[in-house]
């Protein structure tokens, strides 16, 4: 492109516009064509679901039904077309992949595309049309029981990573589905429960993910959350779907309900709602669908007058233009044939270890004790339940039939074979059968099983080296869909287990595998390594051992603050969580580090902290932010030196802060990073392109992203709080210039 003559370019670019508006009025012509050959009870089938998986077609013009797959991280197993219950087929075995907070602890933006990728292509080996994936909702809670399912507490890294993981999806012919829009940040009472956020949090906060799913990933279709927002259902919300959705984010896709979400017909009928899914509706077999809310509820008042039939044809219109864009109107099913050949290959299996290895996050390593050396070791005790669990089919919606799972024990034989002795013990026991309290499952996660830890004490005490692989699991009340959790505490006892472990075992490495953060209890003070993980998919037992024992150097950082106690999170401190009928996020934009390092609170462990088995080095920053041209974007460049004696990955990390401002900001807000691979002793020169909109905040009063003049710190780290570089640069307004927000429309020029 470079050698390009500018007038050529320009042709181009004019050709390629011409041939994209004649392409969306040939596509806008077939639609109106297969509307105007519709009945209208044709229209209204293809508005709701025809099996618990499936929304209705038109056969006779050739148009499919919409075949969707829940899971994040694989393609939900087979179910029964007309229940929850699984199909028990025997050729629907996937790739398990690591869960969302573990793809976000890599911050890999090419790994997020490849996970996209093996995704999308399994998906369309099962003949599915949707992937009803990724959810990009904000940690807000660190309680939620769904978690582990989003990415972050921050927008800036959510969206970041949720763009390539969606052009991954749908470069293999699937639909991307963004989920769950909006303000979808906690279980309890998520059904009924009215989320209430002021203008600028929600623009700032709560947003900004979908939008880069939307305008940069183009995602092709967006699910309706469960909860209400200002007191309408998200799915009635035309504020929501229409003002916001569509509207501010540009969004011209097809919206699906979340499952059972819709609650009216009028409402839903006259808002961007496209397709209702999985209304709990009592009957048998096919004719439970056509009591939906949008099936013959909605013919009916249609026939009366009541609902005009052009809010029929939009939703359809939507639809049609989702299944031109795969392709799928006149063409053939996706051919399934040798189904279980295309899932879980050599090759898509590799691309789950490597993210899972990428997404090891070492919190603590006193003394070295990691990486560990095989050769010194011939005694070792494995302890904690967690080591023998799998996760697959756990979680909720995301249940997945994978094809292998390794687990942490297996990973530690696999890797060590017979050169070292393994003896496990398991010191807890997980509770497949809790009891709840309202919408906690509180029962007994705080009680332990004295024999079990005298047993696994026993063992500790005899071996050389203790591995302790513990955590949260998919059991209900903890991270698993459906119910928040009690508090961030160890279930199980598994602190006072700890404590009696390392006092027994000074040489005790503590692995924590959890979708988030956790409370360390006072074993805490004594463990020389702790080494943190989400669930880390089918190959996670051998990552983890590869990990351990230094074939791979973690690299990972955390995507979510960690605190020293529940007390201290926003939501707590604020008083709105979890709220009753109404929760009103008061915290405003001070979520996760915007609040603790605002407001000076220590954590436990900063937001994109995490070590290394090597050391980095942080020089040479330079700044290029002349704008002459408020479209353009400025240049941050900084080097980055491997000072170790290993390879290894770092994460660096960008933050602006604003010194004074005419509203209140965070003390600093992520707005670049990079993952840079080294050698030892190799040094980089790592580049940051930052847009205007970096330093933006959202004008409530103009509504619209507005500069306002003044100091800005470039701040360069390791972590939120490890800063290694900073620079102030002065935004000025040019002479002469009115006073306002800055708007694409109106082109204010600005100069530093």
């Amino acid at each position: 492109m470079k050698n390009i003559p500018p007038y050529s370019l320009l042709i181009l670019i004019l050709f390629t516009s011409c041939l994209t508006r004649n392409k969306t009025a040939s596509q806008d012509k077939q639609i109106e064509s297969l509307l105007s050959q519709m009945t209208l009870e044709e229209k209204i089938g293809m508005l709701h679901g025809n099996t618990m998986f499936s929304s209705g077609g038109v056969p006779r013009l050739g148009i499919p039904d919409l075949q969707y797959s829940d899971g994040p991280h694989g393609v939900r197993l087979e179910g029964e077309p007309y229940g929850w219950k699984s199909a028990e087929w025997t050729n629907d075995a996937c790739t398990y992949l690591p869960a969302l907070t573990a793809l976000s602890a890599t911050w890999n933006r090419e790994l997020a595309h490849l996970y996209g990728e093996v995704l999308g292509a399994e998906c369309k080996a099962r003949g599915k049309h949707v992937s009803l994936a990724p959810g990009v909702n904000i940690h807000r809670s660190l309680l939620n029981g769904r978690n582990w399912e989003y990415f972050s507490e921050d927008p800036y890294l959510s969206g970041e990573l949720a763009v390539p993981y969606i052009q991954g999806v749908q470069s293999q012919g699937v639909a991307s589905c963004v989920k769950h829009f909006a303000l979808n940040s906690q279980a309890y009472n998520q059904y009924t429960v009215s989320s209430e956020v002021d203008d600028r949090t929600l623009h700032e906060i709560y947003l900004p993910a979908f939008e880069a799913a939307i305008q940069r990933g183009g995602a092709m279709t967006v699910m309706a959350a469960y909860n209400k927002v200002r007191g309408l259902w998200c799915t009635e919300s035309s504020y929501l779907l229409d003002s916001l959705l569509r509207g501010e984010l540009g969004f011209d896709g097809m919206v699906v309900s979340d499952w059972n979400a819709v609650h009216n017909t009028e409402r839903t009928a006259l808002c961007g709602m496209d397709v209702e899914m999985g209304t709990n509706i009592k009957g048998n077999g096919k004719e439970m669908f056509k009591q939906y809310y949008l099936a013959d509820p909605l013919l009916q008042k249609v026939q009366n007058g009541e609902i005009p039939e052009e809010a029929v044809n939009r939703k359809v219109r939507n639809i049609l233009k989702l299944m031109l864009r795969l392709d799928l109107i006149g063409k053939a099913p996706y051919d399934t044939t040798g189904m279980a050949a295309k899932l879980a290959t050599p090759a898509h299996c590799s691309i789950a270890r490597e993210i899972a290895e990428e997404s090891f996050v070492l919190l603590r390593n006193s003394n070295h004790m990691l990486p560990l050396n095989p050769a010194h070791y011939k005694k070792i005790a494995v302890i904690g339940a967690n080591a023998k669990e799998v996760f697959a089919r756990g979680g909720g919606s995301t249940k997945l039939k994978a094809k292998y799972e390794i687990t942490p024990l297996e990973g530690l034989h696999n890797f060590l074979g017979d050169s070292a002795q393994i003896e496990y013990a398991a010191g807890y026991k997980l509770n497949k059968k809790a009891y709840k309290v309202g919408h906690w499952f509180t029962n007994e996660f705080e009680t332990s099983d004295p024999q079990l830890i005298k047993q696994a004490v026993a063992t500790a005490a005899k071996a050389e080296l203790v591995i302790y692989i513990g955590g949260l699991s998919h059991d209900h009340g903890s991270d698993c869909e459906g119910y928040d959790k009690p508090d961030l505490k160890l279930p199980y006892g598994q602190d006072q287990l700890l404590e009696a472990l390392l006092e027994v075992n000074p040489n005790t490495v503590v692995v924590l595998m959890a979708g988030g953060p956790v409370e360390l209890g006072k074993w805490y003070e004594h463990a020389n390594a702790l080494l943190h993980c989400s669930f880390i998919g089918m190959e996670g037992g051998n990552a983890l051992a590869r990990v351990l024992f230094g074939e791979v150097n973690p690299s990972g950082k955390l995507t979510t603050t960690w605190c020293k106690r529940l007390e201290d999170m926003p939501d707590h401190v604020f008083g709105e969580y979890p709220g009753n009928d109404t929760v009103r996020f008061k915290e405003g934009l001070m979520v996760g580090y915007r609040y603790f390092d605002t407001y000076q609170i220590a954590p436990q462990f900063e937001f994109g902290y995490g070590l290394s088995y090597t050391s980095f080095e942080y020089s040479d920053l330079k700044m290029n932010p002349i704008w002459k041209d408020p479209d353009k974007e400025f240049d941050v460049s900084f080097s980055i030196t491997n000072t170790g004696k290993r390879y290894g990955q770092e994460i660096a990390q960008l933050y602006i802060h604003q010194q004074q401002c005419s509203v209140k900001r965070p003390v600093k807000e992520l707005k670049g990073f990079e993952k840079v691979s080294l050698e030892a002793g190799e040094s980089r020169q790592v580049t940051l392109k930052l847009p205007r909109r970096a330093l933006q905040y959202y004008d409530v009063i103009s509504k619209s992203w507005k500069d306002e003049p003044g100091i800005f710190t470039i701040q360069v780290g390791a972590s939120s709080r490890d800063i290694r570089l900073q620079k102030d640069f002065e935004l000025k307004k040019i002479k002469n210039q009115p006073q306002g927000s800055y708007s694409e429309k109106q082109k204010k020029k600005y100069v530093i």
